[in-house]
């Protein structure tokens, strides 16, 4: 038998790291000028960075489960948070965990359980598949949202209840020591309030919820024993509440804040559902500059605690020879606007939201030539799932998928080519501030972004669209969705969207090979339709 080289045979491992609420431009390899990520930047050096990766959902729920099924958000249904994931919906652990690969989360993944779901199945949820399923398909070995409100008494929260053990003692010690500082009389500072983003969080730094995560993971990878594993490992932070423990709290200052991207020409005769999120508090409050230069330092610390962690994990990795036989994956789930365009948070389309940092490191020698290199290919996350499934050896279930693996564009630097356009989706049903005033029923608030790499159009139900030109204005300062000089490309990118929809998979059970081949059964199996 014809023995196979070393470095084409399938991964061992996969280490899936996501970040929430990280804006690519936010780390130096993507150019921030300030902010020095020298750890995120060396697995960028040993692997290739894409600079034009685009999220499919423009909000953390409906963003992650694409990214976790590798499927639109229109396909798997979950369009915002707190919308439950389908249980008939296959997810990345589903495909791994039938090959004999353990899939594994660390930290958060906003899954919504499909209880509904399985109690019509009569599913068991407490354990076996019934359990894995309400987790999206991972194993929980430590999972943690976080997000606990102020006041709410937290109780069989792993964090929390290893926050007492150590002296943090509170119904809710995640609020009132990992996310809020202290006043001069001991009064806690709550970081839901942004004018406290200053003070320092009243925990050790080593006690806070990054390096805590840091520490699940590694203690994974000591168990793991001889088992090929996926670990998908997400940070929640630089994630809101903006606190940050010393010293990584007072490493910036006004003076390392990027100028908003904005501008006064940007509120003249805005689209009214931009006019609409702008209304928002976050929008009201990141609107001032005195909330940027006290917020966007925190912000910037608690990246820079999640690179030093990131390095701690790379040391021990190396240290224990994971590092030859493991798929590294570094992305984000959305970016956050920071007062960018006149608004906060995120879930509308603007670069700082949907457009991610993508890392790639494949320690094969086949990768070697695109080691260190940049991709400027369209590219999405849910071409993550397909990514690891070839690294894995594991043929992947096209009726399933709509990603592509991005291994080529490793092997094959500058001749494997990425996507015509990338797609992203949101709905603002939730946002009644939004909503509301244009009298729009909760069905026909879908926001749908194409992007290629000129144009970004946004096609609205029953309002008019915005459309972008990134290459004469990429800070997108100027909507050119009511001009009429730019109506050919509005109605050639709503073609182009009517086409992606055509596009989707109608048959996600049933694989394309046997539907195919389903006539020749028939007239093989003797029925003959019709017949005279």
């Amino acid at each position: 038998m014809k023995q196979i080289p070393r470095d084409a045979q399938p991964l061992r491992n996969v280490l899936f790291i996501m970040c929430d609420q990280l804006r690519a431009d936010y780390l130096s390899c993507y150019g921030h000028p300030k902010l020095h990520t020298p750890h995120i930047d060396g697995l960028a050096k040993r692997g290739v960075r894409f600079d034009r990766a685009y999220v499919q959902g423009a909000v953390c729920g409906a963003s992650r489960m694409s990214t976790y099924t590798g499927r639109y958000v229109s396909s798997h249904g979950a369009m915002w948070n707190f919308v439950p994931l389908s249980v008939g919906q296959m997810t990345l652990g589903d495909h791994v965990r039938s090959q004999g690969v353990r899939c594994a989360l660390v930290g958060k993944t906003h899954v919504e359980a499909d209880t509904e779901g399985a109690r019509r199945l009569g599913m068991d949820v407490t354990q076996g598949a019934g359990m894995l399923a309400m987790q999206g398909g991972f194993e929980p070995y430590a999972r943690d949202d976080g997000i606990w409100p102020p006041g709410f008494k937290v109780s069989g929260n792993a964090y929390c209840d290893w926050l007492r053990e150590r002296g943090y003692v509170s119904d809710n010690p995640w609020h009132d020591f990992a996310n809020s500082g202290r006043g001069s009389g001991g009064e806690v500072l709550s970081g839901w309030q942004m004018r406290w983003a200053g003070a320092p969080a009243a925990i050790k730094e080593a006690h806070s919820e990054t390096p805590y995560t840091t520490d699940r993971a590694i203690d994974f990878m000591r168990e793991a024993g001889d088992q090929p594993w996926v670990l998908h490992l997400s940070y929640i932070k630089p994630h809101w509440p903006y606190v940050a423990p010393a010293p990584y709290h007072a490493m910036y200052g006004p003076q390392d804040v990027i100028p908003a991207a904005r501008s006064e020409a940007e509120r003249e005769q805005a689209h009214p559902v931009i006019e609409g999120f702008r209304r928002d508090t976050a929008s009201q409050s990141f609107s001032r500059d005195e909330v940027r230069d006290t917020v966007i330092p925190t912000y910037m610390g608690l990246v820079k605690q999640v690179d030093d962690q990131l390095g701690r994990l790379f040391a021990f990795m190396e240290e224990q020879g994971l590092d030859k036989d493991t798929l590294i994956i570094f992305t984000s789930d959305h970016g956050d606007y920071l007062g960018d365009h006149w608004l906060g948070e995120k879930e509308l389309f603007h670069e700082p939201i949907v457009r991610v940092p993508l890392i790639l490191c494949d320690p094969r020698a086949q990768a070697d030539a695109g080691r260190g290199g940049v991709s400027g290919e369209l590219v999405e996350c849910i071409d993550i799932v397909p990514t690891i499934l070839e690294a894995l050896g594991i043929e992947p279930p096209t009726q399933w998928l709509e990603g592509q693996s991005l291994l080529p564009m490793l092997r094959a630097p500058g001749t494997a080519k990425g996507k015509q356009f990338v797609v992203c989706e949101n709905s603002y049903a939730f946002r009644d501030a939004v909503r509301l005033p244009l009298g729009q029923p909760v069905e026909r608030c879908h926001m749908t972004m194409l992007c290629d790499k000129r144009w970004k159009f946004v096609h609205v139900e029953d309002l008019p669209p915005m459309l972008f030109d990134l290459e004469t204005d990429p800070l997108e300062l100027n909507d050119l969705g009511r001009d009429p000089r730019f109506a050919a490309v509005r109605e050639q990118m709503l073609e182009r969207m009517f086409g992606w929809l055509r596009e989707r998979r109608r048959f996600p059970t049933m694989d394309p090979k046997a539907i195919a081949a389903w006539n020749r059964r028939e007239v093989e199996a003797g029925i003959l339709i019709g017949a005279w």
